[in-house]
């Protein structure tokens, strides 16, 4: 932990760095997002370290630049004072232009970056989790309000995020900035000539050529809801009997709703329609194995596997919250009403019943994923707020 960042090559040791602050570098969206902004980064225009309250390890081996340091504080429940120490003698250590914090959890460790004097502060919100869905909880709102003046920049991933920063929280409109994710366009793309057989799955009998397989990408936790799609798959298959012959569910992800997942399909008896491998890292290639993707979350900020998954040419059923229908629109899949099961299979059957519709919408959404949401546009537009700070 007492190593310091600093680069000494060339290209980039005189770059400004850029701390990112985070409760834990693991596996999702928000993390997938800091990735490909160090990965992004131009060399010799800035640097880049990231501190995990808890842990920071798992997706550590996807950063490409070896300087890029990476420290887990090894933070329990709770914050004590330790934390906030150990946060402020790293700052000290380090000396960074800019520190930026993400979410709830670490927008309290603005105030050890003032202390240790880093005069410039960012902190970005990427969605809500189950303790605030709605986003009106007093207790953390006014936490938000107090260290507000300590930050000079906020970055929010939707619109919806933005109107309630600026509604709720009252963040000034003029310190509110609204930066879409961007997906790597590269790393997901389309199966070809058609779907992908599944990495180590349960072999070519699962998923026959005609078969239409829905599948979600995700932590299998109460926010993302798959409980709802395990239920929906049930009722698709329940409700039409030559759905059996020709529907399959894949459930990539690890949590405490995959064990309660497996029991709503057996209680069913179609457990032999669905595979559950638990988490993979092989995102990409198993996406390119499904032929509808589905996300049945009750709440997200901009979803990185929706634009995964159109990138990927997949049409996308996802629920009506959040940011998801600033990506969605007609043309590119379909949107249902949170917690709703019944809705979620109907959109699922539309897609069963129509393989034209299916391949109208996935190559809808890969145009919109190359025109809309580059990595490229992203990256820039993130670097040009520290630009802005920094007065460069």
């Amino acid at each position: 932990m007492t190593d310091s960042p600093t680069s000494d090559h060339a290209t980039g040791h005189d770059a400004p760095l850029v701390v990112h602050i985070i409760g834990e570098f693991g596996i999702g969206g928000m993390e997938n997002g800091i990735v490909n902004i160090i990965n992004q980064t131009p060399p010799g225009r800035y640097r880049h370290a990231i501190v995990g309250l808890k842990s920071s390890v798992a997706m550590k081996e996807r950063l490409t630049d070896p300087d890029v340091r990476v420290v887990a504080l090894g933070k329990g429940l709770g914050k004590g004072f330790g934390i906030y120490t150990q946060v402020y003698r790293l700052l000290r250590q380090w000396k960074p232009a800019i520190v930026h914090t993400r979410n709830l959890p670490t927008i309290d460790m603005v105030v050890p970056a003032v202390l240790a004097g880093v005069r410039h502060r960012v902190h970005g919100e990427h969605g809500r989790d189950m303790v605030e869905l709605a986003g009106g909880n007093r207790k953390y709102n006014l936490i938000r309000r107090a260290v507000s003046p300590l930050v000079q920049q906020y970055i929010a991933v939707s619109k919806d995020i933005a109107g309630w920063l600026h509604d709720v929280v009252g963040v000034p409109e003029r310190k509110i900035r609204q930066i879409y994710n961007g997906v790597d366009i590269e790393r997901f793309h389309p199966a070809a000539p058609s779907r992908a057989a599944i990495p180590d799955g349960p072999g070519a009998d699962f998923a026959p050529e005609e078969a239409v397989v829905f599948g979600t990408v995700g932590r299998m936790a109460t926010v993302k809801d798959q409980l709802s799609l395990a239920r929906a798959f049930v009722q698709l298959v329940t409700n039409n009997p030559e759905a059996r012959n020709k529907a399959r569910l894949v459930m990539v992800g690890e949590g405490p709703l995959r064990s309660e997942a497996r029991a709503v399909l057996a209680d069913a008896h179609v457990s032999e329609l669905a595979w559950l491998p638990g988490a993979r890292a092989d995102i990409p290639e198993h996406l390119r194995a499904l032929d509808v993707f589905v996300l049945p979350s009750l709440n997200e900020g901009i979803s990185n596997t929706i634009l995964e998954a159109m990138a990927t040419g997949l049409p996308v059923i996802a629920t009506e919250v959040g940011g998801n229908p600033e990506l969605l629109t007609p043309e590119t899949g379909r949107l249902v009403p949170k917690a709703d099961p019944s809705a979620l299979a109907r959109a699922m059957k539309d897609y069963l019943d129509s393989s034209a519709l299916l391949r109208a919408h996935g190559a809808a959404g890969r145009r919109r994923a190359e025109d809309a949401f580059s990595l490229a546009v992203m990256t820039e537009q993130y670097l040009s707020v520290y630009d802005r700070l920094l007065g460069r």
